[in-house]
C-alpha cells in the first residue's frame, strides 16, 4: 500500500476546479481499488483542514462529525 503525504505547498496550489474534480471522483466512487478512493478522501480532508473555503461545499463527502469535549 502506498501512502501519500500532501505538503502545505501542494495544498496551497489547489484551486476550486481541482477540488470540484476531486469531489466528482469521490461521488462517482468508480475506483479500481479502495486505496485509490482513500487517497482522494485523504486529499480532500487535507484541503478541508488547510483551505476550508475550497472544501466547504464537499464536507458531506468526509462524513465528519463535530466533536464536543465537554
Amino acid at each position: 500500500m502506498i501512502t501519500k503525504n500532501f505538503t502545505k505547498e501542494q495544498i496551497a496550489q489547489v484551486n476550486a476546479q481541482d477540488v470540484a474534480d476531486l469531489a466528482k471522483r469521490l461521488e462517482r466512487d468508480e475506483y479500481n481499488n479502495p486505496f485509490e478512493a482513500l487517497e482522494d478522501w485523504h486529499l480532500l480532508r487535507a484541503i478541508a483542514f488547510q483551505r476550508e473555503d475550497l472544501a466547504e461545499p464537499y464536507l458531506h463527502l468526509l462524513d465528519v462529525e463535530a466533536y464536543d469535549e465537554s
